[in-house]
Protein backbone atom coordinates (compact mmCIF):
# COMPACT_ATOMS: atom_id res chain seq x y z
CA UNK A 1 0.00 0.00 0.00
CA UNK A 2 1.56 3.49 -1.01
CA UNK A 3 2.45 5.66 2.04
CA UNK A 4 3.09 2.23 4.49
CA UNK A 5 6.23 1.03 5.08
CA UNK A 6 7.12 -2.05 3.17
CA UNK A 7 8.78 -5.08 4.71
CA UNK A 8 10.70 -5.74 1.37
CA UNK A 9 11.76 -1.83 0.55
CA UNK A 10 15.47 -1.18 1.11
CA UNK A 11 15.02 2.16 1.19
CA UNK A 12 12.22 1.71 3.94
CA UNK A 13 14.24 -0.56 6.43
CA UNK A 14 17.21 2.59 5.57
CA UNK A 15 14.56 4.73 6.89
CA UNK A 16 13.28 2.70 9.93
CA UNK A 17 17.15 2.50 10.75
CA UNK A 18 17.09 -0.94 10.00
CA UNK A 19 19.98 -0.78 7.14
CA UNK A 20 23.14 1.72 8.13
CA UNK A 21 23.06 4.30 5.56
CA UNK A 22 25.22 7.60 5.69
CA UNK A 23 22.81 9.96 6.35
CA UNK A 24 23.53 13.47 4.92
CA UNK A 25 20.07 15.22 5.92
CA UNK A 26 17.00 14.21 7.63
CA UNK A 27 13.76 16.50 7.58
CA UNK A 28 10.28 15.26 9.35
CA UNK A 29 9.50 13.67 5.74
CA UNK A 30 12.56 13.17 3.62
CA UNK A 31 15.76 11.14 4.40
CA UNK A 32 18.92 11.67 2.49
CA UNK A 33 21.52 9.65 2.46
CA UNK A 34 24.80 9.14 0.06
CA UNK A 35 24.50 6.28 -2.80
CA UNK A 36 26.31 2.99 -2.30
CA UNK A 37 27.73 3.37 -5.76
CA UNK A 38 28.06 6.78 -6.52
CA UNK A 39 27.89 7.93 -10.50
CA UNK A 40 29.35 11.56 -10.00
CA UNK A 41 31.49 12.88 -7.09
CA UNK A 42 28.56 13.86 -5.32
CA UNK A 43 25.60 11.46 -5.35
CA UNK A 44 22.97 11.38 -2.62
CA UNK A 45 19.58 10.03 -3.06
CA UNK A 46 16.47 12.01 -1.38
CA UNK A 47 13.84 9.76 -0.19
CA UNK A 48 10.26 10.59 1.40
CA UNK A 49 10.05 9.03 4.70
CA UNK A 50 6.25 7.32 3.17
CA UNK A 51 6.73 4.57 0.66
CA UNK A 52 5.32 5.39 -2.72
CA UNK A 53 6.52 3.11 -5.34
CA UNK A 54 8.15 5.97 -7.77
CA UNK A 55 8.15 9.50 -8.75
CA UNK A 56 4.79 9.61 -10.33
CA UNK A 57 3.00 8.00 -7.62
CA UNK A 58 4.53 10.22 -5.29
CA UNK A 59 3.13 13.64 -6.92
CA UNK A 60 -0.28 11.76 -7.72
CA UNK A 61 -1.01 10.62 -4.15
CA UNK A 62 0.75 13.37 -2.22
CA UNK A 63 2.24 16.27 -3.51
CA UNK A 64 2.73 18.23 -0.62
CA UNK A 65 5.30 15.62 0.11
CA UNK A 66 6.78 15.93 -3.61
CA UNK A 67 7.26 19.66 -3.40
CA UNK A 68 8.88 18.74 0.23
CA UNK A 69 11.11 15.77 -1.89
CA UNK A 70 11.89 18.77 -4.35
CA UNK A 71 12.99 21.33 -1.43
CA UNK A 72 14.66 18.95 0.24
CA UNK A 73 16.83 17.67 -2.75
CA UNK A 74 17.46 21.34 -3.33
CA UNK A 75 18.91 21.72 0.18
CA UNK A 76 21.67 18.63 -0.05
CA UNK A 77 22.85 20.85 -3.34
CA UNK A 78 23.24 23.48 -0.96
CA UNK A 79 24.65 21.89 1.47
CA UNK A 80 27.36 19.35 -0.94
CA UNK A 81 28.26 22.80 -2.20
CA UNK A 82 27.07 21.64 -6.27
CA UNK A 83 24.40 24.54 -6.42
CA UNK A 84 25.70 27.38 -8.27
CA UNK A 85 24.74 29.34 -5.16
CA UNK A 86 27.12 27.43 -3.10
CA UNK A 87 29.94 28.36 -5.06
CA UNK A 88 29.16 24.68 -7.03
CA UNK A 89 29.02 24.11 -11.22
CA UNK A 90 25.67 23.05 -10.85
CA UNK A 91 23.71 19.87 -10.27
CA UNK A 92 21.34 16.96 -11.62
CA UNK A 93 18.41 15.55 -10.26
CA UNK A 94 16.87 12.60 -11.80
CA UNK A 95 14.34 10.28 -10.96
CA UNK A 96 14.01 7.24 -12.66
CA UNK A 97 10.68 6.22 -12.87
CA UNK A 98 10.23 1.91 -13.80
CA UNK A 99 13.02 -0.84 -14.70
CA UNK A 100 13.31 0.19 -18.35
CA UNK A 101 14.15 3.70 -17.06
CA UNK A 102 16.82 2.16 -14.61
CA UNK A 103 14.44 2.11 -11.18
CA UNK A 104 16.14 -0.52 -9.45
CA UNK A 105 14.86 0.29 -5.49
CA UNK A 106 10.55 0.80 -6.18
CA UNK A 107 10.72 3.83 -3.36
CA UNK A 108 10.33 6.88 -4.58
CA UNK A 109 13.72 8.69 -4.67
CA UNK A 110 15.84 11.49 -6.17
CA UNK A 111 19.35 11.16 -7.29
CA UNK A 112 21.52 14.59 -6.55
CA UNK A 113 24.49 14.21 -8.99
CA UNK A 114 26.78 17.27 -8.84
CA UNK A 115 30.78 17.77 -9.48
CA UNK A 116 33.22 16.61 -11.87
CA UNK A 117 33.08 17.06 -15.50
CA UNK A 118 30.87 13.75 -16.73
CA UNK A 119 27.58 15.89 -15.68
CA UNK A 120 28.56 18.55 -18.57
CA UNK A 121 26.80 15.63 -21.25
CA UNK A 122 23.89 16.34 -22.42
CA UNK A 123 20.93 14.04 -22.11
CA UNK A 124 18.34 16.13 -23.67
Amino acid sequence: MSGEPQADCLFCRIVAGEIPATVVRESEATLAFRDINPQAPTHVLVVPKAHYPNAAALADADPALAGALLAEAGRVAEDEKVAESAGGAGYRLIFNTGAGAGQSVFHAHAHVLGGGDGLREKLV
